[in-house]
């Protein structure tokens, strides 16, 4: 639906609190070439900004209902949010039903006229953002002393912090521009071009003072809590400071994001809620074997509570006809706005790393005396390995859909209309990724094995990093034992944690294919100590390494086509400056057995890192090494 229908409740609040009506946010900022100047880029005759003849926004309907008119615009972005990062990665494929365009997305073809490739939609959000910054009034105060609009601005300022770091991990290199663009003049002035890094420090500065400032609340829009259509500061200061490289800052950013997102003296955790697994005691394993399973179920609800999974939507429109409808339930499912014809197959990449895993589960639990077993593969119908693909995936090979014979897929992920950009364990997911890099391991693998609290920490986490200054450090990540109960096999009323992998693998402490990394050639077999002091480094090393390559695994299996899989393996490979690490995977979609003629296919060289942004025109993003991109 447009702007003005979705979001016809928070108009009428706005209405009756300013007494009244005012026109919504217009929004057209064109952008095109970088190079010289913005000229191209940004149209001056366009419909991009209101209130352009007002020195502030100083009113409720002014300000609110520019908010309103950004996060309208901000719809043109959520389609590509999920396909650019999910299409370019190993998790998913193609087939004979996908568009050219998609298509072109995911061999890496993506030319000035993909409609996956409009940088002037990014910049349309932007400009709107700048206007809003340089005019909201945010010194107006009420009778309370309260800044009335500063809540509305720290959430814009999250929004362009998220719209400018979609545009640089696409694009590579872009141009940087803060201020509004409303004349002919601002758009032909010399724009400078930053890459990724300098972007993120530059926005982790502009908005760290915000990180304490409320998102605004406006009620429910059409069944959404609007407190859904935000970007967290705590959240986008996590993930730029993780993209910049300052891995302790971003670790951070999540943990407060974590300890602050339902007040004080709550818990936010991994939930024991949602999870797939073989029942206990069970004795054979086969296709009807029971399962429970309510791992689906943290997709399925769109509401906002202490508990719930999402964090931030960007909504879609209802009605296609209204032009930023969601493509993403009729390319990831059957469905019979397309004839049953799905557009984008889970890969055998991804088939193979599910059931590649082990799964573990409670054989046994009486008189306080547990055993646990290790389920067998071989058993078929996804449930061999992780059980999340099982949960959120199913496939009918020849279905008979409306009396024809066809292929029938339904992805949970993908039920709604709306765009899920982040939820709570994505940022677990980082929290264990910047822990990792930041030096610590040990407690990224607990995040992933069996979640974290104060206990587990001092207990099994701070004897390896025994300094005065780890200490200090990993104290600072408070999660009370009493708030954040880990899950046992008795049940316990209580509980609320368990790891990320214990999501569809049971009980990842006891799977012996899941223990913390360890490299035994480097002990002294005689004595039981270190060879050497290089030896005991070259440990941490290894098992920060191993541990990634877990955590790149775990984003894979837990956030499977979410948009989120070739900007993971972007940032490990840059981090690395490995390029392989990321080309291996994608030209791996197939299966290992058919990475020459997935690489044959694709054509562009992904050893080169320039290959893997986009460019626009010749103006924007990094151009690729050659014409024929073989190089």
């Amino acid at each position: 639906m447009k702007v003005n229908n979705m979001f016809s409740s928070i108009r009428r609040t706005v209405a009756a609190r300013a007494g009244r009506g005012a026109a919504l946010l217009c929004l057209g900022a064109v952008v095109s070439g970088m190079t010289t100047s913005c000229s191209d880029f940004f149209e001056p005759d366009s419909n991009r900004i209101i209130y352009a003849n007002k020195p502030h926004l100083n009113s409720a309907s002014d300000t609110l209902y520019s908010v309103i008119g950004i996060l309208g615009k901000l719809q043109a972005l959520g389609d590509r949010t999920i396909l650019l990062g999910e299409m370019r990665g190993d998790l998913v494929d193609i087939n004979t039903n996908t568009n050219a365009d998609l298509r072109d997305v995911a061999l890496f073809n993506i030319g000035d006229d993909n409609k996956y490739n409009r940088p002037s939609d990014y910049y349309a959000v932007i400009n709107n953002c700048n206007y809003f910054i340089a005019n909201a009034d945010t010194a107006l105060k009420n009778n309370r002393n309260e800044k009335i609009f500063m809540k509305e601005y720290a959430a814009v300022k999250g929004i362009r912090a998220w719209t400018y770091l979609q545009l640089a991990i696409n694009y590579g290199r872009v141009p940087f521009v803060t201020t509004p663009i409303l004349t002919k003049e601002d758009a032909e002035r010399n724009y400078e071009q930053l890459g990724i890094a300098e972007i993120c420090d530059w926005l982790i500065k502009d908005i760290q003072p915000l990180a304490e400032v409320e998102m605004p609340g406006y009620g429910t829009v059409r069944d959404l809590d609007s407190r859904l259509l935000y970007f967290p500061i705590y959240v986008m200061l996590g993930e730029l400071n993780l993209w910049a490289g300052h891995y302790k800052e971003a670790a951070l950013n999540y943990y407060n994001y974590i300890n602050r997102r339902n007040g004080n003296n709550s818990a936010y955790p991994i939930t024991a809620s949602y999870y797939a697994s073989w029942a206990d005691g069970t004795t054979t394993f086969t296709k009807n074997s029971p399962l429970f399973d309510s791992y689906s179920g943290a997709f399925g609800s769109e509401r906002y509570g202490s508990q719930s999974e999402l964090i931030s939507i960007i909504p879609g429109d209802s009605i296609p006809s209204e032009g930023n409808y969601s493509e993403l339930r009729n390319l990831f499912n059957s469905t019979s706005d397309n004839n049953a014809r799905y557009s984008i197959e889970v890969s055998q990449a991804m088939k193979d790393l599910s059931a590649a895993q082990t799964c573990t589960y409670v054989q046994s639990n009486s008189g306080g005396l547990v055993k646990y077993g290790v389920v067998p593969k071989g058993i078929g119908e996804l449930r061999d390995g992780d059980l999340r693909l099982y949960s959120s995936y199913s496939f009918r090979e020849n279905a008979i859909v409306d009396g024809n014979r066809t292929n029938y897929q339904q992805i949970s992920k993908y039920k709604t209309r709306n765009i899920h950009v982040y939820r709570r364990a994505t940022v677990y997911l980082r929290l264990a990724e910047a822990m990792n890099r930041a030096g610590y391991p040990h407690f990224a693998y607990y995040v992933l094995a069996s979640g974290v609290n104060n206990k587990l920490i001092e207990d099994s986490v701070m004897k390896h990093y025994p300094t005065a200054q780890d200490t200090a450090f990993l104290r600072r990540f408070d999660l009370p034992t009493t708030r954040y109960v880990l899950r046992t096999p008795d049940r316990l009323a209580a509980e609320n944690t368990m790891g990320i992998h214990d999501r569809g693998c049971g009980w990842s402490l006891e799977n012996p294919d899941y223990a913390m990394p360890f490299d035994t050639t480097l002990i002294n077999t005689a004595t039981g100590y270190y060879k050497s002091e290089a030896d005991s480094l070259q440990q941490y090393r290894y098992q920060i390494d191993k541990v990634e390559q877990m955590i790149v695994d775990e984003c894979a299996l837990e956030n499977s086509f979410e948009g989120t899989r070739f900007y993971d393996l972007m940032r490990v490979a840059l981090r690395r400056n490995d390029p392989n690490f990321l080309a291996d995977r994608v030209y791996g979609r197939r299966g290992a057995a058919n990475k020459g003629s997935m690489e044959a296919e694709i054509k562009v060289n992904l050893r080169n890192p320039s290959n893997w942004y986009l460019h626009w025109n010749g103006k924007i993003g990094i151009e690729p090494v050659s014409a024929a991109g073989r190089q």
